[in-house]
């Protein structure tokens, strides 16, 4: 049975089985804003969704050594924050970002995850001791907005879902108003295992590079 995270809770990455989760999927899903529109209200109005899951990872000096996020960020905004161009594969190959999904669902959850992170822990550098999972909206609407998000860990493939592992879900909220990204979890290393937590903090970042900074400031 899958786990169900609050905010703060962290796990051990060991199946019933005993066996410790070392390949697996880290995926975020969302949906699109759907709302009543058209003559007396019988139309629907869609407005896409487009969040950015991206990671970076920190090594034992606390030092950003790695990064995924989007290729389509502007190379020009990023230098002003001291950050090289986006990508989708890790330096060890051993996480991998399935790209941009610009809409977000429509007609409700379709069970999929709309961008997906892979994880392979057997291959990822020695030397990393921190991955900082965290979503940014491309758009102008809030995360009280958005009919639900959440982030999960599940053994399977990014269109194949084969058994979840744990779950953290981030729905519309009120406290969410005003706020354009959310930081939503970490794996980190422990006496040489690797743990998750569940950190799900909302920011008011407008870019990627802020809340990569906010990471470094208050999450070290």
């Amino acid at each position: 049975m899958a786990i169900n995270l609050t905010k703060g809770q962290k796990i051990d990455l060991r199946k019933t089985s005993g066996e410790s989760l070392t390949n697996f999927c880290v995926g975020v899903n969302w949906g699109a804003i759907e709302t009543k529109g058209g003559f007396l209200g019988l139309g629907k109005k869609v407005t896409n969704i487009d969040l950015d899951l991206s990671c970076i990872m920190i090594d034992e000096q606390n030092n950003i050594c790695d990064h995924l996020y989007s290729p389509l960020y502007r190379v020009e905004v990023l230098q002003q924050f001291g950050l090289p161009k986006g990508k989708l594969v890790s330096v060890d190959n051993a996480l991998k970002h399935t790209g941009d999904d610009l809409q977000g669902d429509t007609g409700g959850d379709d069970g999929l995850d709309n961008e997906i992170i892979t994880v392979d822990l057997t291959r990822i550098n020695p030397n990393v001791s921190q991955i900082f999972f965290f979503l940014n909206n491309a758009g102008r609407e809030d995360f009280s907005q958005i009919p639900y998000s959440k982030i999960r860990m599940y053994e399977g493939t990014p269109t194949r879902v084969n058994s979840v592992f744990a779950s953290y879900n981030v729905s519309a909220e009120g406290q969410y108003a005003g706020k354009q990204s959310i930081i939503m979890g970490k794996l980190y290393k422990r006496n040489g295992e690797w743990k998750f937590s569940a950190i799900g903090d909302p920011t008011e970042d407008v870019f990627l590079g802020q809340t990569i900074k906010r990471i470094v400031q208050s999450y070290l």
